[in-house]
């Protein structure tokens, strides 16, 4: 008979005792099962119970419903009790006291609940005052600042009640040379909340750091301090007034700082990680948004400013004889204005009345007739040389390219959360914007003339030059002229031909059999991954200790017995060059022992590390074994590649799935090749819906042979 639902079975472990197996009832109140696991003493309600895994948060009435069967508690002091005497001990008079007093708060601030309680003592103020002191320097600041942040970012104080002292403290740190690198991210961070979070605070902020005091640290060597600092440049963009904004686009236009992002961060030694990667993708939108005021402002016909502009247009492409008389002229103009491929022959102004792209359409075709006048002239006579239905309206296809241009780049949008879609070739070039219009308005003109097109198929030819755009973009081409190298490859032709393949190969692997057969695949597939996992930890890896930041580096080596079932360790002088034998291995864990794994900020040895914030490579390489009684191995992968094997072999040895990365990758591969060869006979056979149907039974069966 299966448990009662309001049953959860747990193990509670407290500090001088062993570990007991319990049954919590739901039903009770928190305070009733706190008191139970005291032993009913008194004091019982300066107790709570915290999960001794993985973040460690204290568990309420709320989040109580969470706890699952086999979970691991931990018997703690009530958050109140735990924040009141973190709050004495920061306070006190020792240096080493208050040291480990800021570590453990740093930890425990993440927790919402303690959150409250230390911020209903005047916690954040007292943090607040010992910033403003400046007496904290070091790993002391570090961690003050980390707790100072981490308690804000739950929104239960306002930002605004920060001093003015406490930002000056902060825009210190940022614009000293010297300062340590926690304490630089901390500080870079803070600000970049402020800014956020409270229109004050941005004007404030905007006084004590400028775009070019943030420029030195995007030059830098350290990938999370350009995160930051590029963070907070996108932070002062986004909140800045119309007229400071165009004053910082300026400045970002700069060639000098234009290099700095391509050679620093773009074209850097290291990879761009993700955090990195929106902010440059959050600072191109918020740098393309500066072009919404023209996009959105409609022409005046009468203004004759903007209308000398297209008269400008006029002159460039036909060099025409303004001495005529006012009737010939105005004929005159009417049949430029057709051959420039304007809508309105007579009054061209009404076309850029249409909002978007209001003006900017207008500034586009302008920069490209003064910048690349040659390209301009060759595209406006070309196709007033061609036959009328043949035309390629060059005044209607730049403002639809324009308003296509804008959708794409998400002209006048806000940057969306989590999307990292940044295009390195935006800061090659001071005017990027107008560039790329000039190389896609050739590519338009290019597809008119492959499709051979009228003017009925306008559609059809904006339809394919938004594809050739987009897949040429999704290639991250590095400058224009790559840009333009990708979009040569992508005729008109091969975009029919990519069509037909995906649209083949999407109607192939989506109907019934073919996703039955994928179905029937995946388990051997699995079995051949777990296979190759387990035969990887038997050969073994080298992993590198985590040391006091000494000189010489101590390895250490882990294999799997050849049954699978014991984990050998040990240390070794230098790193192998071969195979290392088990006689060498001098520790062992029975795998039957291991009780679970973790991985990142879950390790053991990850915890104080992960309360600054920092090493975050190492972080995403970190992975420990949990085995009887209390004790763990911890590793520190050598690369993410053996960092997924080992996971993956562990959790294969435990029964459990397999989800790393590169295990996702493993499958789809190996699945893709073994239906490729499975369906080798089926090519150019359109592959059924549902089973041919069943054919009648014969009138006689007067066809079988008699063998008598």
């Amino acid at each position: 008979m299966p448990p009662p639902s309001d049953i959860v079975k747990v193990a509670i472990e407290w500090p001088g005792a062993n570990a007991q197996l319990i049954e919590i009832d739901q039903k009770k109140p928190l305070s009733s099962i706190v008191r139970e696991v005291c032993g009913h003493c008194p004091g019982a309600e300066q107790f709570a119970l915290r999960y001794a895994d993985g973040p460690q948060l204290y568990i309420t009435e709320q989040s109580r419903c969470d706890i699952k069967n086999g979970t691991i508690l931990r018997l703690a002091i009530s958050p109140a009790r735990a924040a009141r005497q973190l709050l004495e001990r920061i306070q006190s008079h020792g240096i080493d006291a208050r040291l480990e007093a800021l570590k453990e708060l740093a930890k425990l601030s993440a927790d919402p609940t303690f959150a409250a309680e230390f911020i209903n003592m005047e916690g954040i103020g007292t943090l607040a005052r010992l910033v403003e002191s400046g007496t904290h320097f070091g790993e002391m600041l570090a961690f003050t600042l980390t707790a100072f942040l981490e308690l804000m970012d739950h929104g239960i104080v306002s930002w605004d009640l920060l001093s003015l002292s406490f930002i000056k403290q902060i825009a210190g740190y940022v614009n000293q040379p010297m300062v340590d690198v926690s304490i630089l991210q901390r500080s870079l961070a803070i600000l970049e909340s402020m800014v956020l979070n409270s229109h004050s605070l941005y004007h404030r902020v905007a006084q004590e750091i400028t775009v070019g005091q943030l420029i030195g640290h995007l030059q830098v060597s350290n990938q999370e301090i350009q995160t930051y600092a590029i963070a907070l440049i996108n932070a002062l963009f986004l909140k800045a007034p119309e007229d400071r904004r165009q004053e910082m686009a300026s400045t970002l236009a700069q060639k000098h700082l234009r290099s700095i992002i391509l050679n620093h961060i773009i074209r850097g030694n290291r990879p761009i990680k993700a955090e990195m990667a929106h902010q440059l993708y959050v600072l191109q939108v918020l740098t393309f948004n500066l072009l919404e005021e023209r996009m959105m402002t409609k022409m005046d016909p009468n203004d004759q400013a903007q209308r000398d502009i297209i008269f400008e247009l006029r002159r460039i492409a036909f060099d025409g004889d303004d001495t005529a008389g006012t009737e010939k002229r105005k004929a005159m103009y009417t049949k430029d204005y057709k051959m420039l491929g304007f809508t309105n022959h007579v009054n061209p102004a009404m076309d850029f009345t249409q909002t978007p792209p209001g003006m900017l359409a207008l500034d586009n075709m302008l920069y490209l007739a003064k910048l690349h006048q040659d390209t301009y002239i060759r595209i406006v006579l070309e196709n007033s040389s061609r036959e009328d239905k043949h035309e390629c309206p060059f005044g209607r296809c730049a403002i639809e390219l324009t308003r296509m241009l804008c959708e794409i780049l998400q002209v006048g949008e806000l940057p969306n959360e989590g999307c990292n879609d940044y295009h390195p070739m935006f800061f090659t070039h001071e005017r990027a914007w107008e560039e790329f219009f000039c190389v896609c308005i050739q590519l338009l003109n290019k597809t008119w003339k492959e499709m051979r097109a009228t003017a009925e198929d306008f559609n059809k030819v904006m339809q394919v030059v938004r594809e050739q755009i987009t897949r040429a973009l999704a290639m991250k081409p590095a400058s224009l002229d790559q840009l333009k190298s990708k979009l040569r490859g992508l005729s008109y032709s091969e975009i029919l031909r990519l069509r037909q393949t995906e649209r083949m190969s999407q109607d192939d692997f989506q109907s019934p059999p073919i996703i039955e057969l994928r179905e029937r695949i995946q388990p051997e597939i699995l079995e051949l991954i777990k296979q190759q996992r387990l035969n990887r930890l038997c050969e073994g890896s080298c992993f590198r200790k985590l040391g006091n930041r000494r000189r010489q580096e101590k390895f250490w080596f882990c294999r799997l017995s050849l049954n699978h079932k014991v984990l050998h360790y040990g240390d070794l002088d230098e790193s192998p060059q071969g195979e290392v034998p088990f006689e060498l291995l001098s520790d062992k864990i029975p795998v039957s022992d291991i009780k679970s794994v973790v991985t990142g900020r879950d390790c053991p040895h990850m915890k104080e590390k992960s309360a600054l914030k920092q090493n975050k490579e190492v972080l995403e390489l970190a992975f420990s074994v949990f085995y009887d009684p209390d004790e763990t191995l911890n590793f520190v992968a050598p690369n993410k590649y053996e960092y997924c094997i080992w996971t993956d072999g562990l959790c294969a040895l435990l029964g459990r799935e397999m989800g790393s990365d590169l295990t996702r990758s493993d499958l789809d591969t190996l699945i893709n090749m073994e239906m490729k060869l499975r369906l080798l006979d089926l090519e150019n056979i359109t592959i059924p819906e549902a089973p041919p149907p069943v054919p009648k039974e014969p009138s006689s069966y007067n066809f079988t042979y008699n063998y008598s």
